[in-house]
């Protein structure tokens, strides 16, 4: 079992699911960074709980070399679409999307499964293939 496969067994003992894993680097310091999400919202007490809980196992399967900080969190109302899983999981979002030839797709996301999105924009609906995306999130109109 690799690392990931442990956190995310750990995150959803608790009662939550693992979004996403991170490493960065800010302010000269190494940040682990692992984002979960569960029904209802993440409190910080459940980000707590799930940071004592995968701290043992960073303890023993080192994600970073030398020191880092574990960071645990919600991804939050605007976040990073990187998987099927967060397009399908995002269907009825409002997303932003860039394809590889730099064109951005902005709109609502109506549907998503394992080969495709669709994105409803104020010109119509554009379908577009997983292989097709350079980047992609969610964002929210203030």
């Amino acid at each position: 079992m690799n690392l990931e496969e442990s956190i995310k067994l750990a995150v959803e003992s608790l009662g939550a699911k693992l979004y996403d894993i991170s490493t960065v680097k800010e302010h000269d310091k190494n940040i682990f960074r692992v984002s979960v999400t569960a029904e209802g919202g993440v409190s910080l007490d459940k980000c707590a709980e799930i940071s004592r809980m995968i701290s043992p196992i960073l303890d023993v399967n080192e994600p970073m070399s030398g020191e880092y900080v574990l960071e645990v969190s919600s991804p939050g109302i605007e976040r990073k679409l990187k998987k099927k899983e967060h397009f399908i999981a995002s269907v009825g979002e409002k997303v932003r999307v860039k394809d590889f030839s730099t064109e951005v797709y902005k709109g609502q996301l109506i549907y998503a499964d394992n080969e495709k999105i669709v994105i409803k924009t104020e010109f119509g609906e554009d379908e577009l293939s997983y292989d097709s995306i350079l980047a992609a999130s969610t964002y929210f109109e203030w």
